[in-house]
């Protein structure tokens, strides 16, 4: 399982191609729109310092920073103080109960994000917390609570102690990411980093509603990646996300970064390079290619590499400054879509500058696999303006909406193939900082795109943290 290919068949073009087979939409069904329908203030004075072109509040790749379960919203930050804090509101309305819990926030790092989670098995409420590259730190409420949120007072007394284990299950000493994922069956999986930037492995931990269990790393640091500048023997697999289907398949997108500069054309870039693709059909304890073909195990020395065949979906060297960890979800049968972004190479074959670049000439592109088993790739027509990340969604009716920096929102119908992108939304109003957190699981429950963002501010002048909602087609 170590040689490199590109998926036989599977080379996305760089435009739109509209193919439309078995799986397209009804022409009764509507395209997408977005009808803003309210702003809440979560605090008035969040913490406000921005590292690594971020904030800590608004790190989009903090899965479940904003969530919804049976009938309420619950929400994570912290404040002007650092501390961390978690809220809930009956799902639509005006008003949220915070608990501030007894942690704060040790660094300025905007790496150090709080991601929540739900165990649907015992009705707790879990948080992970304050990490990058060393410990974390984790809490979890009492059993029950969002099984019985009306019933059940919303004060630090139904939160546990905060540990620096997953209840006495250490994991890492160089712990990354933390993204919740429930399993079909109720169970709540752990996905992380182990190791550092350049040279990680991703990894998983399983939480069965009594005991957490490791289930240890599934990808590879090792192995050998050779641009047309040169070579790197290290690196780690950055995920667009984790996410299962209706089907059971857990999905993955993926960037590859190299640890060695030597990749790259010039060394104001950055050496994330190639668009991958693994999935899981055993809950995350093999992975597969988009071929079917098993290319790792789960806590085995067999883990998925660099080297190994049938990874790559989208193919891209080191010279374009492609993001890493974007965005990713599943449609309504269970095929795989995310946004990736870079500079094309219009632009030129040569970026120099990571963040300017991006910024000035960026774009982001829609990449999804269809119903007759073929990649395709469309470029969204809105410039980035921006270095940071873009989200992806889908509605009830499998129309795609990307939510740009600064919450800017575009859509695509799926009766088109995803090729009519058109700005629904400019981000008037909102003065949002950058990325922002999305609420992936409030769109099933009352058909609302639902994100978190923070305002613009100076320095480490705290600003105002908000969540703002939008009526989806009915």
């Amino acid at each position: 399982m170590r040689r490199r290919t590109l998926l036989a068949g599977a080379l996305l073009s760089a435009a739109a191609t509209p193919t439309l087979a078995a799986g397209t939409a009804r022409a009764a069904d509507p395209g997408p729109s977005v009808t803003r329908t309210g702003t809440t203030r979560l605090d008035a004075t969040a913490v406000f310092f921005v590292s690594y072109d971020g904030l800590v509040n608004n790190n989009s790749f903090q899965k479940n920073g904003l969530l919804t379960y049976k009938g309420h919203q619950y929400a994570a930050w912290y404040t002007s103080t650092g501390n961390a804090v978690v809220a809930r509101r009956v799902l639509g309305g005006t008003s949220w109960s915070t608990v501030t819990l007894s942690h704060v926030l040790k660094y300025s790092d905007s790496h150090n994000v709080i991601s929540m989670g739900v165990s649907r098995a015992d009705g707790r409420l879990h948080l992970n917390m304050d990490s990058h590259s060393d410990g974390f730190f984790y809490v979890k409420s009492v059993a029950g609570l969002l099984d019985n949120p009306t019933s059940t007072s919303w004060t630090s007394s139904v939160f546990g102690a905060v540990q620096t284990s997953l209840d006495g299950l250490a994991l890492t000493a160089q712990f990354t990411y933390p993204q919740f994922v429930s399993t079909p069956e109720g169970k709540l999986q752990l996905s992380y980093r182990a190791g550092i930037s350049g040279n990680g492995r991703n990894a998983l931990a399983e939480y069965d509603g009594s005991a957490w269990t490791a289930l240890g790393e599934w990808s590879s640091a090792t192995g050998t990646y050779t641009s047309s500048h040169g070579t790197s023997t290290a690196r780690n697999m950055y995920l667009h996300g984790i996410d299962y289907d209706v089907n059971g398949r857990l999905h993955s997108f993926f960037t590859w970064r190299e640890q060695s500069a030597a990749v790259m054309c010039n060394s104001g870039g950055i050496t994330n390079h190639d668009t991958g693709y693994v999935y899981s059909t055993d809950r995350g304890r093999t992975w597969r290619n988009d071929a079917g073909t098993v290319v790792g195990a789960t806590g085995t020395s067999d883990t998925v590499a660099v080297t190994d065949a049938g990874l790559v979906v989208d193919s891209l060297n080191p010279d374009h400054s492609l993001m890493n960890q974007e965005s990713q979800t599943t449609d309504s049968t269970g095929l795989p879509h995310a946004i990736i972004s870079y500079v094309p190479g219009r632009f030129g074959q040569c970026t120099t500058d990571y963040v300017s670049d991006r910024t000035a000439n960026g774009r982001a592109f829609h990449v999804r696999k269809n119903s007759s088993g073929t990649w395709q790739k469309t470029e969204i027509p809105v410039v980035l303006g921006s270095s940071q990340r873009t989200k992806l969604v889908l509605d009830r009716y499998d129309n795609a909406y990307a939510v740009f920096p600064f919450g800017r929102i575009a859509g695509a119908s799926k009766a088109s193939g995803y090729t009519d992108w058109t700005l629904l939304f400019d981000g008037a109003g909102l003065n949002a900082f950058g990325e922002v957190v999305i609420d992936e699981t409030r769109i099933k429950a009352d058909n609302t795109l639902s994100f978190l963002y923070q305002e613009k501010s100076s320095g480490t002048t705290p600003s105002a943290l908000h969540v703002v909602d939008f009526a989806l087609p009915a």
